[in-house]
């Protein structure tokens, strides 16, 4: 997380007017040159950020984003790539290296060269002389190289911001070590690898360490417990590894605490119970395993827990249901099992409940109906048997309710038509009878899963009502008749287009309309598969001009005629498929060509004729079963 560029660069402006201001003597001679060879080394300013720095000016009087002390000495340059210009942020870049002699501004105090996107090369170790630095912004440009060892004598910095370049190596221990004045230090978005330096437990003044998206790795060394001011914490998507320590729970200012996407194992320490300022806790994807501890519910500032896609086990603690700060669960994808404790109904401020993906049974407890300010439930792929959603579900004022695989039986509970659940996934159930008429009262829908179950008959004409709906699949079902409905249903331009349409595995019956590709409900369409449906007719042209399209899978469709050259015109397809059919005549050199391209399946139909020249490297099984068609990568065509 950067430094707010609105209070930042507001700040820098008005100590570069002040310094100014009071500054009473021209620019020393030795600064000045310093900062003309800095230019020098700029090979293209096109915001002219250095337009001002002229030889034949004074650097203390003239020239924008540098500021002197009141004997002429330079003790602030800021040119970042992102300056506020009359309450608005213009974001420019430089290009160009970093001039060692930077390191003769002997009363620089801050150096601001952040987000100029493009400057180059290494870190001068020059910079290691400037002793008065409390200051410094290299991040967001393309700095490679290692962090250099003359850093140890910064003794003054305060903050230090290198993240999002190139820089590698280890973060040195002399020079963490040796900076004892810090409180921010952000090295994220780099290649620094090794471990986590010991010396950082002598940072105590520090209040911010940032060092995610890099290689570091090794364990987070015990030492941490000393950062008593430490207030954020982010060391995600790293290669660390071993145990969280029991010393963690020392930081009693943590705020923050991302450790996620790393490869820390054991079990979540008891002490955690010490992190009172604790709001945010990410420990999602790593390989931590055992119980949760019953400590946890003792964080009394608690809003969001990620601890999902790790290998927790064991029943949830009661404890969790404490937290009246808490807002947001994320469970998912471990090993929990028993029921879902009753005391969770206590998190009166809970927004998210994600439970999916574990090993969760018996009955959802009614207490939950308290949690007025729920609005995602994600329950999906627990062997909790439920037979029939709970009535008292009503009640709650859900925007995503997501029950896939979670043993419901029966028909659709009408309580459903007068709720305003715009993500509704029911899939890989026993749901059976026919879709109701009421379906057409869910008026906020935008996702609709329904597949994997055992409904029948046609889909009824109030669906078209669904005039929020983008992404629909119906897949494994045994849904029949024509798909009019879902196809002409209504929008609201430009929302409730759709994104993606699943009805494969049905019966279905065509032929697909020929106006299909000029519906006003597709013209966003990504992905259209109707596969296994006895749709028969023809493929229409039409199609061609869904210019979003990337996905079409019309395979076992009984489909006959031609492939069609305007399949062309939908450029981004990189998936089509349409094998098993009775389809004739040649492939069109132009589908085969398409530059995105990836997927291409024709196989068991009657095509005919040379497979045209293509760059795409597609196995023989894409054509195979075709007599009439010949050529690579099939057998050579007999010309005789």
């Amino acid at each position: 997380m950067k430094i707010s560029i609105h209070s930042r660069t507001l700040l820098l402006l008005f100590l570069s007017q002040l310094l100014s201001f009071l500054a009473s003597k021209a620019c020393h001679f030795v600064d000045k040159q310093a900062l003309l060879h800095f230019k020098h080394n700029i090979i293209s300013d096109p915001s002219k950020l250095l337009h001002s720095w002229s030889i034949s000016s004074d650097c203390c009087s003239a020239w924008e984003g540098v500021a002197c002390s009141s004997s002429g000495r330079v003790v602030n340059v800021s040119r970042s790539g992102l300056v506020s210009d009359n309450d608005f942020i213009v974001d420019t870049y430089m290009s160009g290296t970093l001039s060692p002699y930077i390191g003769n501004l002997s009363s620089l105090q801050l150096l601001d060269l952040s987000n100029l996107k493009d400057l180059k090369g290494t870190i001068p170790p020059e910079l290691g002389k400037l002793s008065q630095l409390t200051h410094l912004f290299l991040d967001s440009n393309k700095l490679i190289g290692s962090i250099p060892t003359a850093f140890g004598n910064l003794f003054r910095l305060e903050k230090l911001f290198l993240g999002d370049n190139y820089i590698s190596g280890a973060v040195p221990s002399s020079v963490i070590g040796s900076l004892r004045s810090l409180v921010e230090i952000g090295l994220s978005g780099n290649t620094l690898s090794g471990p986590i330096p010991t010396s950082v437990g002598k940072l105590v003044l520090l209040a911010k360490l940032d060092l995610h998206g890099n290689n570091i790795s090794g364990s987070i060394p015990t030492s941490i417990r000393k950062l008593k001011s430490l207030m954020y914490l982010d060391l995600s998507e790293n290669q660390i590894s071993g145990r969280l320590p029991q010393s963690i729970g020392a930081l009693s200012q943590l705020v923050l605490l991302y450790l996620n996407h790393n490869q820390i194992t054991g079990s979540i320490p008891s002490s955690i119970s010490g992190l009172n300022s604790l709001r945010f806790c990410q420990l999602s994807e790593n390989k931590l395993r055992g119980t949760l501890p019953a400590s946890l519910g003792q964080l009394p500032k608690i809003e969001r827990l990620i601890f999902e896609n790790n290998k927790f086990s064991g029943e949830l603690p009661e404890t969790i249901g404490h937290l009246a700060t808490l807002t947001d669960i994320f469970f998912s994808n471990n090993h929990f099992t028993g029921k879902i404790p009753s005391s969770f109904g206590n998190l009166h401020n809970l927004q998210t409940l994600d439970l999916s993906r574990n090993r969760l049974s018996g009955q959802i407890p009614p207490q939950l109906a308290k949690l007025q300010r729920l609005d995602t439930l994600e329950l999906s792929f627990n062997p909790l048997g439920l037979i029939s959603i709970p009535t008292w579900f009503a009640r709650l004022k859900l925007f995503r309710l997501l029950l896939a695989k979670t043993g419901i039986q029966g028909q659709l509970p009408s309580w459903l038509s007068s709720s305003s659940i715009s993500i509704l996934d029911l899939s890989s159930n026993a749901l059976t009878g026919k879709l109701p008429h009421w379906i057409g009262n869910m008026s906020s829908l935008s996702f609709l899963n329904l597949s994997n179950n055992g409904f029948h008959a046609s889909i009824p004409v109030e669906f078209k009502n669904l005039s929020l709906l983008m992404d629909l699949d119906l897949h494994s079902n045994k849904f029949s008749g024509h798909m009019d409905s879902i196809f002409s249903k209504e929008t609201q331009n430009p929302l409730g287009q759709f994104n993606s349409i699943d009805l494969s595995n049905n019966l279905f019956t065509g032929p697909i309309d020929e106006d299909i590709g000029e519906r006003s409900t597709m013209t966003s369409i990504k992905s259209l598969v109707l596969s296994h449906n006895p749709l028969r007719g023809s493929i229409p042209k039409s199609l061609g001009k869904l210019s979003e399209l990337q996905v079409l899978k019309l395979v076992h469709n009984g489909l006959s005629g031609r492939i069609q050259m305007e399949f062309a015109d939908a450029t981004k397809l990189a998936t089509i498929l349409l094998s098993s059919n009775n389809l004739s005549g040649t492939i069109p050199k132009e589908v085969l060509n398409l530059k995105d391209l990836q997927e291409f399946d024709v196989s068991g139909n009657q095509l005919s004729g040379k497979i045209p020249p293509h760059k795409a490297n597609f196995p023989v099984s894409a054509f195979a079963d075709n007599p009439g068609l010949c050529g690579a990568p099939l057998p050579r065509c007999n010309h005789s």
